[in-house]
């Protein structure tokens, strides 16, 4: 449900306009907004914006650190503002204007000359277009400075299998594969294939030949995109998102023939990222997929952002799953009390595994997450709770160290 589109055109596109939408519409009082300008101002307005968003009865917003604050324009935007919005950012782009039609949202990437790079996505809601778009850096991130664990260069010499990055929406996951992409095109020699809903992050060719394919301008669906990379010659295959059975199994193909897989999926930790894959196939098929899962997998690599404690925006806590002996194990024959992979990666610290749990105690231990916030997006609030029982006594005898009350009573 993608393509590229640029500055818009001169005419607009027709966006669907239900009855409900022109009954509510109301003249705006002041000139139509420029789309571009519009953008340009908002981004100005912090160093960090993840998202825009555009509805009818609002300001326009961005998201800076996960809460929303008007940008760009103080009045109120009308149902017009947004339907002529989106017809810029759609531009001459007849599936999405299909899709916005017959499905009632459509995804686009949007660019500027010399400027950000965006990921939107246009939808109907009380019969009138509302439109988010999510910023693309124009720079490429690299591991360190997403500060990232120091295991994920060990993915850049990997020579086959399958790497999962998971996480909700917004957790930063192409940004973490886009980091990985760039390293293998600095350090190695390939040819890279991305497949992608829509491009985000530009790659240039620098020790490797990286393209990149486009659903819908450059290729109907990621399973017809991936079954012709197999006779593409690539090392490295990227595919956007692991969406459905049939994508699913071409890269396991892909990945049991000796390509590097890397891809994604919305799930919120490992365990819950293997159940999703296998559950994806009819049961008569999970065991031996179950199988080929074990064999195949390399990393299971899955993020959360957490607000930081100095307020300075937010930090990714990661739990990273490893194909070890028993890692392999558990993924072939379920899970069971006393066999998890929740306590395979544990354990598995030595080999380079983590926790979110884990990885949330080290952050508060130094100072990143105050304890509430830690507790709030942990797994299992009382057993960290539990293992930071120590820092806990600490502060309430610093606490009661401190209180003048306490040692007015002692004297």
């Amino acid at each position: 449900m993608s393509s590229s589109t640029t500055v818009p055109p001169n005419v607009a596109p027709p966006i669907p306009r239900t009855a409900a939408a022109a009954a509510s519409a109301v003249a705006p009082a002041s000139a139509p907004f420029s789309t571009p300008a519009l953008l340009v101002a908002m981004l100005k307005t912090a160093a960090k914006i993840s998202d825009l968003f555009f509805t009818p009865g609002k300001p326009p917003l961005v998201e800076i650190d996960g809460k929303l604050t008007p940008a760009g324009a103080a009045r109120i935007l009308t149902v017009d503002d947004t339907r002529r919005i989106a017809s810029d950012l759609i531009g001459n782009n007849q599936h999405a204007i299909e899709n916005l039609k017959e499905r009632g949202s459509c995804d686009v990437s949007y660019s500027m000359p010399g400027a950000n790079r965006f990921r939107v996505n246009i939808f109907m809601q009380r019969g009138t277009c509302a439109v988010v778009m999510r910023v693309i850096p124009a720079k490429v991130p690299d591991l360190e400075s997403l500060n990232l664990p120091a295991e994920l260069n060990k993915i850049v010499y990997l020579r086959n299998g399958i790497v999962l990055v998971t996480g909700p929406t917004g957790s930063g996951k192409s940004s973490t594969l886009a980091a990985i992409i760039d390293k293998i095109n600095k350090e190695q020699s390939y040819h890279v294939l991305t497949i992608e809903d829509p491009i985000e992050f530009l790659h240039t060719h620098k020790n490797c030949i990286v393209h990149q394919r486009e659903l819908h301008s450059d290729t109907p669906s990621f399973a017809l995109a991936l079954r012709a990379a197999l006779r593409q010659a690539p090392k490295v295959i990227l595919v956007g998102e692991m969406r459905d059975k049939e994508t699913i199994e071409i890269a396991m193909e892909a990945a049991e023939t000796g390509h590097l897989v890397l891809s994604t999926l919305h799930t919120i930790d490992a365990s819950k990222t293997v159940e999703r894959i296998v559950g994806a196939f009819p049961m008569s098929e999970q065991h031996t997929l179950r199988n080929r899962l074990a064999k195949s997998f390399r990393y299971v690599i899955s993020q959360r952002l957490v607000p930081r404690k100095d307020g300075a925006g937010r930090t990714a806590v990661i739990e990273i799953l490893k194909s070890t002996l028993r890692t392999r194990e558990y993924v072939e024959k379920g899970e069971a009390d006393g066999k998890t992979l929740l306590d395979a990666m544990r354990v598995g610290e030595e080999e380079g595994m983590q926790t979110f749990d884990g990885d949330i105690e080290r952050l508060i231990r130094n100072g990143t997450l105050d304890m509430d916030t830690g507790l709030a997006y942990a797994t299992n609030p009382g057993n960290l709770q539990l293992d930071m029982s120590d820092l806990k006594l600490e502060a309430e005898a610093e606490a009661e160290a401190a209180d003048p009350l306490l040692e007015t009573t002692e004297k």
